[in-house]
Order: structure tokens, then sequence, then C-alpha cells
């Protein structure tokens, strides 16, 4: 590895003593990984203007353990200047990824699928949340936590679209005798079956993905979202 070009981009990163950081990187190669970019926030350094969210990047890491040194670092591409709701939706893609992917894991399809969502974001967009909610469900995925909106997972019957139900845990969707906040339609998951995407399906797809993501995000909360709270 020490002497391989990765593809990357910074999801996080944080000072590290007098004139460093620990970079929490996002590799085509190696999924999440961290290391320690020594010297770069030292005057004298080029090195610390590339290390910014939403460039793209080629890097080589060394060593054996889970954190690396960042030996070598270059531009794979523009730096994608971000603005206004653009600039916030950027930020919680990068700050749900470094909170709930495994380090060390190959995600290969995640990571063109974070590509896509940062390429597609555009300041004022009105399809930031058609694009957060694609890139959510694409996580669930890489998560293997993604159910089955087909199938009532405990009768093994058909999803029927008078009927309510409720994600199980490690199961899926089961029925439920009444709706209630946590239940579902069944039309709204044969809508998502469908990748149908109209504000009834969109409003469907973000309570899924803030329920199946739970989880793994945590009660702690994402700093991200505060900030785009705080904004309006």
């Amino acid at each position: 590895m020490a002497n391989s070009w990765l593809n990357a981009y910074v999801l996080h990163r944080r000072p590290y003593r007098e004139t460093s950081f620990i970079v929490d990187f996002f590799t085509l190669e190696l999924g999440r990984v961290s290391a320690v970019a020594r010297g770069v926030r030292s005057a004298k350094s080029d090195r610390r203007s590339l290390l910014q969210p939403f460039q793209a990047l080629r890097v080589q890491l060394s060593g054996k353990s889970d954190l690396k040194n960042l030996t070598q670092l270059e531009s794979n591409g523009a730096l994608r200047m971000l603005t206004g709701n653009a600039l916030y939706c950027a930020l919680y893609v990068n700050e749900i990824t470094n909170r709930v992917l495994p380090g060390g894991v190959e995600a290969a399809e995640l990571y063109s699928a974070y590509a896509t969502a940062l390429a597609a974001l555009q300041p004022e967009q009105a399809a930031a949340e058609y694009i957060l909610r694609q890139y959510e469900l694409a996580l669930l995925q890489e998560l293997g936590v993604m159910p089955d909106f087909t199938t009532d997972a405990a009768s093994n019957d058909p999803i029927e679209p008078t009927f309510h139900y409720e994600l199980v845990p490690e199961l899926g969707f089961c029925q439920v005798k009444q709706a209630s906040k946590f239940s579902f339609s069944g039309t709204e998951l044969l809508m998502l079956a469908e990748q149908d995407f109209s504000p009834p399906g969109l409003k469907a797809a973000k309570r899924l993905c803030r329920l199946a993501l739970h989880p793994f995000v945590g009660d702690k909360p994402l700093k991200s979202r505060e900030l785009f709270l705080a904004s309006r």
C-alpha cells in the first residue's frame, strides 16, 4: 500500500500536535481510513490547501496500524466550491459517511454514489432532497440493512397497499394492526420498491433512512444538521 496511489476525498480533518492534521479519508480502494498529515499546518506547507472537503485527491499512505501516515498527496480534479443549501447537504453527506461507515472496508459502489452526490449538488437546487435520499439509500445498501419493500418479513406475504407495517431490526417490515408514527403504509413501501421519488415517496424515503440509520448514527446530534438549522 505504501507505494500505491489511492483515489480519495477528505471527510473530516482535525488538528494534531502543533503542525499536523489527522484526516479521515474516503477512498475508492480502502473505504474510510484515517491518516496523520504531518507538517501541513506549518506556514511552509503547500499541501494544506489540498486537504479540503469536496476536493478529489490522489494520496499515498503508509503504516501497518489503523492510523496511517500520509506520504504523498495531489489533486485529482477541481475543488467543488459549494455554497448555501448545497454546502450544508454536502457537509451532511461527509459527516454521516464518517459516522457510520466501518473503517478499512472497500466500498467502491458507495464511493461512486458519494462522488455522484457531490457532483449533483448545486446552490439552491430543488433536487437536494432527492440527492440526499439516493445517497442514504446507497449507504443502507452498503451497510447491509436495506429492507425488502415488497414482502412482509414475518408472514412472507406480499405487501398490501392498505395495510400498515413497521421496520423490525434485522428482520424487515412486518404488518401491524394500526398506524403509528413509526409505521409505513403498504403504498409507501411499494413506492420505495419502485424508486418512486415523487413528494410522497421522498417523504417516506426520508423517514425510512432516519429510522434505519439511527442505530449507526446514534443519539449524538449531527453537527451539519445543527449548522443547517441555525442558518435558517
